[in-house]
């Protein structure tokens, strides 16, 4: 697996600043966020379902714009951006889906590679990088296995390679660990774990598994209906 190297200046990876969130149909899901992720930090969110745990990760990878408040990423407030100053400031974000999200019609290296290809990349510049990757998640015998031949743990670890495939300074999962056994499960959030030891890559994972939580010596943000309401703590510092 290629390093990363991240921005090490001293701004946060991720500061939300009186973040609400309102949506037309359903009234607001999240209610003045105040939250900053230092760089290099490892984080869990969690909370009930419907809590906004989706909502806040999609303010985070810029799928959405918060109703009132700030965001700033990697020191920069995202409300004025242009687009191509957005699209920039996407590829340093990674995401991992807890439903994949792989193309059933291609094989576990071409759907990691696809972000590669559509930039217009050649495959010979990428191709080493593909397979090293597959590797280090522990597919290096299922390189060209079709999408449907491959088990939910296997499909979620190509998901996981995609997502950093571009060298994300910052990777966001949502529920990664829904769709996989608990065995599998821990085996993921150690991939996880050992890339923000390694490399330095700021993690955020939501999950609503508490067990799991408990085995990672890292800080949790709680939501409830909408309001970050607590830091619980297993050992790990904001």
């Amino acid at each position: 697996m290629s390093r990363i190297r991240p921005d090490l200046s001293d701004e946060p990876a991720v500061r939300l600043d009186g973040v609400s969130l309102t949506y037309e149909r359903t009234g607001e899901v999240l209610s003045e966020i105040d939250l900053i992720l230092k760089q290099g930090s490892f984080t869990f969110l969690t909370g009930p379902s419907g809590a906004g745990k989706s909502s806040l990760l999609k303010l985070m990878y810029l799928a959405h714009g918060p109703t009132r408040g700030g965001i700033r990423l990697f020191g920069r407030q995202t409300y004025d951006l242009k687009r191509k100053q957005l699209a920039a400031l996407r590829r340093r974000i990674g995401v991992v889906f807890q439903e994949f999200r792989l193309l059933n019609h291609l094989t576990a290296f071409e759907n990691v590679a696809l972000p590669l290809r559509v930039s217009g990349m050649k495959a010979d510049n990428y191709q080493n990088e593909v397979i090293d990757l597959l590797r280090w998640v522990g597919l290096g015998e299922r390189v060209d296995a079709p999408t449907p031949a491959l088990s939910g743990g296997e499909q979620q670890r190509v998901a996981i390679a995609r997502a950093l495939i571009n060298k994300p300074d910052l990777l966001i999962a949502d529920e990664p660990t829904g769709n996989v056994d608990p065995e599998m499960g821990q085996k993921i959030l150690r991939l996880f774990a050992e890339l923000n030891k390694r490399v330095g890559t700021t993690i955020l994972i939501a999950t609503h598994d508490l067990d799991l939580i408990r085995e990672f010596d890292a800080p949790v943000l709680r939501l409830s209906n909408g309001l970050l309401v607590r830091d619980v703590e297993f050992g790990g510092e904001a």
